[in-house]
């Protein structure tokens, strides 16, 4: 697994490739190959602590080496990877094939707040973990001012 930063985001306004099914899989139809889209469904959680945003990627089957976590133009994580499909052999014979495999690739802006050059991403247990520690947001200091007159 690697962590790399990345310029050049193609569409600034997706927040993830495969959440808008009428604008993204019409895009990246030609571009990616079909067996892309047997692991598009893979799933990811976010959620938002005082400390950081945590994502969380279920790939079993995966190996660390093969899935990247990368930044893009400074504000969008990209978790991508391949799945290896399992090769047959000449004396077996596959009744029902329901795992998924191939490409999958999922993107997220990451809000203001994020420090990005400090994100932290690991695999245990088929379960990948990317950390997004955040800065600390100071509240504007208010000061009253008296009114004369």
């Amino acid at each position: 697994m690697s962590i790399v930063r990345r310029s050049n985001v193609f569409d600034p306004f997706s927040l993830d490739l495969f959440d808008d099914p009428f604008d993204a899989f019409s895009s990246l139809s030609e571009s990616l190959p079909s067996e892309t889209w047997a692991v598009v469904n893979t799933r990811i959680d976010w959620k938002e602590t005082p400390e950081a945003h945590v994502f969380k990627a279920d790939l079993p089957g995966v190996k660390k080496e093969e899935v990247k976590v990368e930044v893009e133009d400074g504000r969008v994580l990209q978790i991508s990877g391949e799945r290896s499909r399992e090769e047959e052999e000449k004396t077996e014979k596959w009744h029902r094939v329901e795992r998924s495999s191939g490409r999958f690739l999922r993107r997220f802006r990451l809000p203001e707040n994020a420090k990005v050059d400090e994100v932290k991403a690991r695999m245990e247990g088929g379960v990948l973990t990317v950390t997004v520690p955040k800065h600390e947001v100071k509240m504007p200091e208010v000061k009253a001012v008296e009114i004369s007159g």
